[in-house]
């Protein structure tokens, strides 16, 4: 029987409204690192960790934290939100283990996030 790699990566791309899209997904011990990108680069680095001080254990929060690129958060909070859109189900899926998100897309719209979801969730590696 082969040894199982100690880092599972999965990769996928699609042309989103006439714009190449590439999502990779990889798994390490405690994080769920994602890079969603139409310029083939990881973009701004968000960290998506749940918060399960909230009254209710069962549906947690998450907190978004820009940790490399611009925290656009004051300006324009479009980054955060579509960061928890994108990621909220992976960390519940995959046991409420935070995500690492790079996020560098040029269309921001409603279709291409919901595409995105789906690839995303053909990558699952958790």
């Amino acid at each position: 029987m082969a040894p199982q790699p100690a880092i599972r990566s999965k990769q996928m791309e699609k042309t989103i409204n006439g714009i190449p899209t590439q999502v990779v997904c990889t798994e390490f011990s405690n994080y769920i690192f994602i890079v969603l990108t139409q310029y083939g680069k990881i973009g701004t680095l968000l960290s998506i960790t749940p918060d399960t001080r909230s009254g209710d254990i069962s549906v947690p929060m998450f907190t978004t934290r820009v940790l490399l690129g611009k925290d656009e958060v004051c300006n324009e909070p479009l980054t955060h939100v579509y960061a928890k859109n994108v990621t909220t189900f992976v960390s519940q899926e995959s046991g409420n283990r935070p995500v690492l998100l790079g996020l560098s897309l040029k269309d921001n719209s409603a279709e291409t996030m919901k595409t995105v979801k789906d690839m995303i969730k053909g990558c699952q590696v958790w």
